[in-house]
């Protein structure tokens, strides 16, 4: 017992003198800025995402709800307009510091198939929540929208505008 103890209180100095150490505490500001800066591009792609999502949903509702084309077609034109003023406003407002001065080649084609993806998502999602679960066309916009955000978002950040890509 004694030498539990002993032993457990020697371990539980060391973490304590490791805890207030110069090279914990660098290490705990770093983690913490990288965790702040990963929330604030967070928010900042919400407020962006939220933007392109208006841009998409007037435009679905414009093209279905008002001209009556057909679903997938207007959700094909409202997310391919909403997919540029996505790259604008997400290259100069949230992923600035990973953006070059200017658009290139690589970094447009990066979007663009995400956003094929994205949209390939986005119309499978439709079609099902539309044809074979029978919710309402705006409504599933909206479900669909939700979560191809988490897609466009993640594959931003790890993907087209991660830092030190090899």
């Amino acid at each position: 017992f004694f030498i539990n103890f002993c032993a457990l209180s020697t371990a539980k100095g060391m973490i304590v003198k490791m805890k207030y150490s110069s090279e914990y505490q660098v290490l705990r500001k770093e983690r913490n800025m990288i965790l702040n800066k990963n929330v604030k591009q967070f928010i900042s792609y919400l407020f962006v995402g939220g933007i392109a999502t208006v841009v998409e949903w007037v435009g679905f509702w414009i093209l279905n709800g008002l001209l009556r084309w057909q679903y997938l077609v207007a959700t094909t034109i409202a997310f391919c307009i909403s997919t540029q003023a996505n790259l604008v406003l997400g290259r100069y407002l949230t992923f600035k510091e990973e953006c070059a001065d200017h658009i290139e080649a690589r970094e447009l084609v990066s979007i663009y198939l995400a956003s094929l993806f994205g949209l390939g998502l986005n119309l499978l999602l439709m079609y099902l929540l539309v044809s074979k679960i029978h919710i309402p066309e705006f409504i599933s916009k909206m479900v669909a929208t939700g979560i191809v955000f988490f897609w466009n978002f993640g594959i931003r950040k790890f993907g087209i505008y991660a830092k030190n890509k090899n």
